[in-house]
């Protein structure tokens, strides 16, 4: 059974969410609460294994809320849950570490994002992916190789993160196709990551 807790402003979403993941048969409840002080402290006493938190709860946020726990506790499980994509949100959501970001609209997408955020996957909802390109390449990066990447293993997923595929990257490399796929295998590997949009996740979470 997945400890969750929720934290949402409307007491009806938040009511709704209850409902729609105990339901589930996979998901406890451990609290609830309606602002980003709340969702803290309830985080802090409960120490769910996910918190699932809308994003403008007042006068603060549900990324504030985040900063101050993983601030606290590096290894806390966070979603966002908002009925806004927008990028700077979402830009500093990555940059925080939280584990996904969902629009509120696709409530069927939430037992299961919860279950992969909980083994370890990051979760994104589509209208989120689709926008990680265009935030990535409107961010001027950082040097970072804590992962001890070599040169070309950095190139490249510099270039997956700007979006291209292998035939583009090995043009721009010079590079064989085939060479670029061993390439992304072993970066895959290497950073534990489970394809090239959480390749492109990394990249921004590193060298942001």
């Amino acid at each position: 059974m997945i400890r969750v807790a929720v934290v949402d402003d409307d007491c009806l979403v938040t009511e709704s969410l209850k409902t729609i993941l105990e339901a589930s048969g996979e998901i406890k409840i451990v609290g609830t609460g309606h602002s980003a002080p709340e969702a803290v402290a309830l985080f802090l006493k409960e120490r769910p294994d996910v918190l699932l938190t809308d994003i403008r709860m007042g006068e603060s946020t549900g990324i504030q809320a985040s900063k101050e726990i993983l601030q606290q506790m590096p290894e806390a499980v966070i979603l966002l849950l908002t009925t806004f994509s927008d990028d700077e949100y979402i830009r500093e959501a990555l940059a925080l570490g939280v584990k996904g970001y969902l629009i509120k609209q696709n409530l069927s997408t939430i037992v299961p994002a919860i279950k992969a955020v909980n083994n370890g996957q990051s979760v994104f909802g589509t209208e989120i992916v689709g926008k990680l390109t265009e935030i990535l390449q409107n961010t001027t990066p950082k040097k970072s190789n804590n992962y001890q990447l070599s040169e070309r293993e950095e190139a490249i997923l510099l270039e997956v993160a700007n979006g291209k595929n292998n035939k583009e990257i090995a043009k721009a490399l010079f590079l064989s196709e085939g060479t670029v796929r061993n390439y992304i295998s072993q970066l895959l590997e290497k950073l534990e990551v489970r394809d090239r949009t959480q390749l492109a996740i990394f990249y921004y979470q590193e060298y942001q």
